[in-house]
């Protein structure tokens, strides 16, 4: 009997024991499968992140989210988080930017009786966001609002609490950033029965010319209280029209306790579009179901990378920051293939392509779109044709391409360069001669081609700047703001379409651009050792303060000398030889990260943020440098530097995106350089290595292949790269290329307490 209780305890052991391990084996599938619960929507909701919570697919068209504030730089999402007031409910919305725009196609529910617009408080505690999803319960009103969206449609579910009377605001002409210029041209409203509406909203703001027609059904029916129409109420009507114009609605036979659900479905194209959509999407009013699509969509995006750490913050800012990445560019076309073009005209999309629009191009180029090309090269393939598309549609490339408008936003023709990316990794199904005559139409001087446009965003994508580097000189201060800027960047894109050159094997224009891409030599000044103003006659711009920041009217934009005089990221080797030595080249590095970070200047640039001494990781001209360390022979302060903005200027709280996220970008540098690598030059498919912070990365390859980093002694402390194996061959220097990625390679990273020169 001894021996049988013996055994009847060492199997309940057992049995515990295998559970347990079970338990763990399944938790720990849980943590790699189960990647939506590291996604945080609040995160750069706060400071000047510039992003929204609400609820939105990969890519989609619908970003349905609350806005919070109307006005200001802090009100270019139309979100902040400190804010405790909530105007409603729109549809689009932009994602980390500067500027604002969008907003389109509001919706509020409250309760009681209410002259003029509602507009809804709310305690943050009562407010909650997570992938596909958001809700908010209102402190005036009892009302509990819940989003979730498809690709082209926002379904709302409204809890009203109490007995007081179920209302809606229906505010089509609802406008982002009035005090900015953005302001309606042309708001519709019918109502086809006493459950559905249609309608349309024209605006003029950023987008010069921007239409959304949209198509609302409700779960119960709606009795009309009033119709405003630029500020006077109309009778009763079918069709309502003018250029302001809002609706409030009451829902008397909605019983207590019953949810009030509205769909609402939006078009670039028409208003059947708009219905086609809904009726494609969410023919029925299953918002559970919308929910756990989303999130099932989304889980397969953020699968296309999977990292391996114990520091659940690090998962949590690197699964948010792979969110934020896909967020723009957006889709921008009606499921039947129906797009609004930059001519104004409908067209059809190809069977394979997919129209978009908000690319960021000034600040994406540099890491969203080198990670798309890892991460999804269908996409980025589509991405390029689209960019082609868009220079047939209009005889331009774009600079910051808005719902079917060059805005003409930043600096040059930066979409030559995610151009000579995708062609320099040998992305297929790209126009290479297209692409190349595309990109020389960017960078010569045709000024009538922009002389007859109504379009004032239009014109200054034929600028001066490109007169006179056509003509062989350099831009002169004195005529031309931001000259420098413009001058180093449009050294850049001319390296770059040198590039699309070479693959179209044409020599001559590979010697015209190459030369032109040694532009940058004629803004520096050997005396200070910076990139600098230069008149027409040829005298420097003086007085000159390197630390001094005018955010409109200097010869630098969004920054000052300090941080402009490094973008040379196509030819460092030149650079290194305008300073004399390496030596020099780096202690005048060293003093960019070591000197004071104050920022000169009553108008000084607000995109000045994250400092490093001079080195702002905020805004996207410093970007790239810390890995000129790596390209002079010191990668270990190139380690050291990643380390500290990994750390500093990225966090799982809502101001945890130390600058505008600018629709992926912030959040694309993090994801590369936490898996440990950069690609300093886009155009040259080559990346250093940095400082990883993952214990083990895999990548699935659109070919098949798996691309795998593993980081062996990783840790807090261990910021130091001793060595490095590609496929276990050790490398005598930090770098690898793109064809090693699409190989499927096994990288090897062997980290240190100790600096080590390699």
């Amino acid at each position: 009997m001894q021996y049988l209780k013996i055994n009847i305890s060492f199997l309940f052991f057992l049995s515990i024991l295998i559970l347990s391990c079970e338990e763990k084996v399944e938790q720990k599938s849980k943590t790699e499968i189960d990647l939506l619960r590291y996604v945080d929507p609040f995160i750069g909701t706060g400071f000047h992140g510039h992003t929204f919570p609400g609820p939105v697919r990969p890519h989609g068209m619908v970003q349905l989210s609350p806005d919070t504030k109307l006005n200001g730089w802090d009100a270019s999402s139309g979100y902040h988080y400190d804010d405790q007031t909530i105007y409603g409910f729109s549809h689009t919305h932009l994602s980390g930017t500067g500027i604002g725009d969008m907003g389109d196609i509001l919706l509020l529910p409250y309760t009681g009786e209410l002259k003029g617009k509602p507009i809804a408080t709310f305690d943050k505690n009562k407010e909650h966001a997570k992938v596909g999803y958001y809700s908010v319960e209102f402190d005036n009103y009892d009302v509990k609002a819940e989003l979730a969206a498809t690709d082209h449609v926002g379904i709302h579910q409204y809890h009203f609490k109490g007995d007081e009377p179920k209302k809606l605001l229906v505010d089509v002409g609802h406008i982002l950033q009035r005090t900015w210029g953005h302001s309606n041209i042309f708001n519709e409203l019918e109502i086809i029965d006493n459950s559905t509406i249609r309608g349309l909203k024209h605006s003029k703001g950023w987008a010069n010319d921007h239409k959304v027609y949209f198509y609302a059904e409700f779960s119960s029916p709606f009795e009309i209280d009033s119709v405003i129409v630029d500020q006077k109420p109309i009778h009763k009507s079918i069709k309502y029209t003018g250029k302001n114009l809002y609706a409030k609605f009451s829902f008397n036979e909605l019983e207590n306790e019953e949810p009030l659900f509205i769909k609402v479905s939006i078009s670039a194209v028409d208003v059947e579009g708009a219905q086609k959509n809904m009726e494609a999407e969410l023919a029925d009013w299953d918002f559970n179901k919308v929910q756990r699509d989303s999130e099932e969509v989304w889980q397969q995006e953020l699968e296309r990378i999977k990292v391996e750490t114990d520091n659940q913050d690090d998962l949590k800012i690197f699964y948010t920051a792979m969110y934020h990445s896909m967020i723009a560019p957006m889709m921008y076309q009606d499921v039947d293939g129906r797009y609004r073009g930059m001519d104004k005209k409908i067209h059809q999309s190809f069977k394979n392509d997919m129209n978009y629009t908000v690319y960021s191009l000034w600040d994406t180029f540099r890491a969203l779109h080198p990670l798309m090309t890892i991460i999804d090269e269908k996409r980025s393939a589509n991405y390029v044709n689209n960019l082609l598309v868009k220079y047939q549609e209009g005889n331009f490339l774009p600079m910051w391409p808005l719902a079917s408008n060059y805005t003409s936003t930043m600096v040059g023709y930066p979409a030559v360069a995610n151009i000579a990316d995708a062609l320099s990794k040998e992305i297929p199904g790209i126009d290479k001669k297209l692409a190349l005559e595309a990109s020389l139409n960017s960078a010569s001087y045709k000024p009538w081609l922009v002389e007859e446009t109504k379009n004032p965003r239009k014109k200054p994508l034929m600028p001066l700047y490109n007169k006179y580097v056509n003509e062989g000189n350099h831009i002169p201060a004195d005529k031309i703001i931001k000259s420098v800027s413009f001058g180093l960047e449009m050294s850049y894109y001319d390296w770059c379409i040198a590039q699309i050159a070479k693959m179209n094997q044409n020599d001559s224009i590979v010697q015209v651009f190459q030369k032109r891409a040694k532009n940058y030599e004629r803004y520096f000044d050997t005396e200070t050792g910076f990139m600098r103003g230069k008149n027409e006659d040829g005298s420097w711009v003086s007085p000159f303060n390197p630390k001094y920041s005018s955010h409109e009217s200097s010869s630098y934009v969004e920054g000052n000398a300090w941080q402009w005089t490094w973008f040379v990221p196509h030819d460092v080797d030149g650079l290194i030889n305008l300073y004399g030595s390496k030596e020099k080249f780096t202690q005048k590095l060293d003093t960019l990260f070591t000197t004071s970070s104050e920022i000169e200047g009553e108008d000084a640039s607000g995109d000045i943020t994250g400092l490093i001494g001079q080195y702002a990781h905020g805004n996207e001209p410093s970007h790239h440098i810390a890995y000129f360390y790596t390209l002079a022979g010191q990668p270990w302060k190139t380690q050291k530097l990643v380390d500290q903005i990994l750390k500093d200027f990225y966090s799982t709280e809502p101001d945890g995106i130390i600058g505008n996220e600018d629709c992926g970008q912030m959040s694309a540098w993090y994801i590369l350089n936490a898996m440990g690598f950069y690609q300093v030059t886009p155009g040259k498919p080559v990346y250093a290595i940095g400082r990883p912070i993952f214990d083990k990365v895999e990548i699935p390859i659109n070919n098949g292949n798996i691309f795998t980093i593993i980081t062996e002694n990783n840790s807090a402390k261990n910021s130091y790269v001793q060595e490095f194996y590609l496929n276990e061959v050790k490398q005598e220097e930090l770098y690898f290329n793109h064809s090693d990625i699409k190989n499927g390679s096994t990288l090897k990273i062997i980290m240190g307490e100790n600096p080590v020169s390699n």
